[in-house]
């Protein structure tokens, strides 16, 4: 499946785009983010600590075992704040 990926705020920094189109087999986000960290050390990096990270499937906050069938949309982000 092809998946577009969101990268927000450090999360952003540290992968160098704010958004990527990827091909895919991940059957959860945890799946994806093992995916995702293989390929460069910038996303190794970026995924090193997965307590402090987000992330929402077509713009649904999930968690990381969620699955991905029938998502086309993955957003990596930090803890929100806020009052």
């Amino acid at each position: 499946m092809t998946l577009e990926i969101l990268y927000f705020a450090w999360v952003r920094e540290r992968v160098g785009v704010p958004r990527e189109s990827v091909q895919t087999n991940a059957a959860t986000v945890a799946d994806l983010v093992r995916e995702l960290s293989t390929r460069e050390d910038r996303y190794a990096l970026a995924f090193s600590d997965l307590s402090a990270l987000r992330v929402a499937i077509d713009q649904d906050l999930a968690e990381f075992d969620s699955p991905l069938a029938g998502a086309r949309e993955v957003a990596f982000f930090p803890p929100m704040t806020g009052g």
